[in-house]
């Protein structure tokens, strides 16, 4: 899997607003500053989120960016879903859509396995978990398998 500048910028801007919820809506040019996100970069990637419902654009002077949902309802595959598309594509199709010949059918079992287990942790992990550097049991555990760390 390869996580896209896109994606990595836009799961450190929901971080960020995260942190401050409780401080009311923070501007791009703030979120920008304190993730290092360049500014039209930053401004596509929370229109994306805004078209996909998880921020909300407040105007006036103390406008800025807020969650549309509780951060525990979102998801790291959401954002990426937002900011990216599916998970997983091969030729810009859905696994369950792409057909092969006889000799390499059993090519899609292994995408469609491998979305399986992205699904496993990037569905688990939440905006929340992350704002609060806590993730679910059943991810920590993974990430304590020493091979996990191996980059072959």
């Amino acid at each position: 899997m390869r996580v896209t500048t896109k994606s990595d910028y836009a799961l450190r801007a929901l971080i960020e607003i995260a942190n401050v919820l409780d401080e009311g809506p923070i501007s791009a040019e703030e979120l920008g500053r304190r993730q290092d996100i360049p500014k039209g970069f930053l401004q596509s990637i929370l229109a994306d989120l805004r078209r996909a419902g998880v921020l909300a654009s407040v105007r006036g002077n103390a406008g800025g960016w807020k969650l549309n949902r509780p951060a525990h309802e979102v998801s790291v595959a959401d954002v990426i879903r937002a900011v990216d598309g599916p998970l997983v594509s091969i030729y810009g199709q859905r696994p369950e859509s792409v057909e092969y010949d006889a000799s390499a059918e059993s090519l899609q079992q292994v995408w469609i396995a491998a979305r399986y287990a992205l699904r496993e942790v990037l569905e688990h992990v939440t905006i929340k978990d992350l704002a609060a550097k806590t993730l679910p049991h059943e991810i920590s555990e993974k990430v304590a398998i020493e091979d996990a760390w191996n980059p072959h």
